[in-house]
């Protein structure tokens, strides 16, 4: 437990410990907005967006937790890299993405992901988290226990390169003797990182909550007829007819890839509402991303328009979300 908030390691009861060993502290809350960005592959261009729309405003950010692509993003920021990441996902085209791609057969992913670290690292060389201006904190998923990984301090390309992971996809990576995975498999949108920090104004940007609309139960007959559930599930959709439509034909479309997409976005759909609805943010951004697939990286353009749009459309409440700071505790 203490390893995953504050980064101390599990250590044998009776062994000597070194007496200059230094007590990580957690952060003290300041003023602005936490935020907790969650993963969502290439639907988390829209993070930059939302990032370049808080900058605009002048909306102070006190820390940010992120998860998969959240974390890529909002290490980036803090690193002040920002514009050169944006430059990089707009540059991004249908055929040239496969240069970032080192494909493998046999291997625990289907991509190395070491061309897309250099570029990382070309960028952020040795970058450590401790030294950012502000705590992040990456959210990853040790492979072997399934225990959600806070990685709070070390080098910045690889904490965020662990929590990307995505498995079968990305190889896991080895850090600190464990092997991590993609940490949107236990917290998709870390908007709790945020309050053990002690943050009084979180704000969480949640990428899939209109890819299924609300959770539903169907009755269908088992049969191999059309899909008698389809219509039904449309009548409660809070979405627009010809969205679900498109979303649904591009599902027909069966295949492995397909399916593993399928899965990881029911997966995180669900998880998510569950995790954020026990411990909710004070204010959930859902930039309407769901037209853009997981490895759709070359609409990083119409992504990021969409974060910055629904970024401005609720600023007035962002903002004063942020002047809501109370230093002291309340007298009533």
């Amino acid at each position: 437990m203490l390893e995953r908030v504050f980064g101390w390691r599990d250590e044998p009861i009776g062994q000597p410990q070194p007496a200059s060993r230094p007590v990580p502290t957690p952060p003290k809350p300041s003023a602005g907005l936490a935020l907790a960005l969650g993963g969502g592959a290439a639907r988390g261009w829209a993070h930059i967006g939302v990032l370049k729309a808080l900058d605009e405003y002048q909306v102070p950010i006190s820390m940010i937790a992120g998860t998969s692509i959240g974390a890529l993003v909002g290490g980036c920021y803090l690193a002040g890299k920002l514009p050169e990441l944006e430059e990089f996902a707009r540059s991004l085209t249908r055929h040239g993405l496969i240069r970032y791609l080192d494909f493998r057969i046999g291997g625990a992913g289907l991509i190395g992901g070491l061309r897309l670290s250099r570029r990382l690292a070309e960028a952020l060389h040795d970058t450590r988290i401790e030294d950012l201006d502000r705590p992040l904190i990456c959210v990853a998923t040790d492979a072997q226990t399934g225990h959600e990984v806070w990685l709070d301090s070390g080098l910045l390309v690889l904490a965020m390169r662990a929590s990307y992971a995505l498995p079968g996809v990305f190889e896991p990576v080895m850090c600190g003797g464990r092997r991590l995975m993609d940490g949107a498999l236990v917290n998709p949108v870390p908007a709790n990182v945020c309050r053990v920090f002690e943050q009084q104004n979180v704000m969480a940007v949640n990428l899939h909550y209109d890819l299924f609309g609300r959770a539903a139960v169907l009755r269908m007959r088992a049969s191999d007829d059309a899909p008698v559930g389809e219509d039904a599930f449309r009548a409660v959709s809070p979405q627009d007819d010809d969205e679900r439509d498109a979303a649904a034909q591009r599902r027909k479309k069966l295949g492995l890839t397909r399916t593993m997409v399928d899965a990881f976005n029911i997966i995180q759909d669900r998880i998510s509402r569950a995790r954020l609805a026990g411990d909710p943010p004070d204010l959930s951004l859902q930039p309407r991303v769901r037209d853009i697939g997981l490895w759709e990286f070359f609409r990083a353009a119409e992504a990021i328009e969409i974060g910055y749009s629904a970024t401005k459309s609720r600023m007035s409440e962002i903002q004063r979300l942020a002047e809501s700071y109370h230093p002291e505790p309340l007298r009533l």
